[in-house]
């Protein structure tokens, strides 16, 4: 690794420091429009692996404390689900 923002934040999706401080610096500093402009935390986890380092990430370039930062919203399904699951029949 040669740069510090080259740190992958979000492994699921392979979003950099660098793709994160990107999107700061465009004047996305909620969770959720980080999230829809570069991914993070959209991948298998939906977060909860990067949740901790983006919000950090945010409190850091605004200046905002990190009990401020807002979480991403999450949409269903929050884990992944196999078609044969959703097939069942439950009666």
């Amino acid at each position: 690794m040669d740069h510090p923002d080259d740190i992958i934040i979000c492994r699921c999706e392979e979003i950099t420091r660098s793709e994160i401080l990107d999107a700061l610096r465009k004047g996305l500093t909620d969770m959720n429009d980080i999230k829809r402009a570069t991914r993070a935390g959209m991948g298998l986890c939906q977060g909860k692996t990067c949740k901790k380092l983006l919000a950090s990430l945010i409190a850091e370039f605004t200046g905002k404390d990190l009990a401020d930062i807002l979480p991403s919203t999450f949409r269903p399904p929050v884990r992944p689900v196999t078609l044969s699951h959703l097939n069942e029949n439950p009666g």
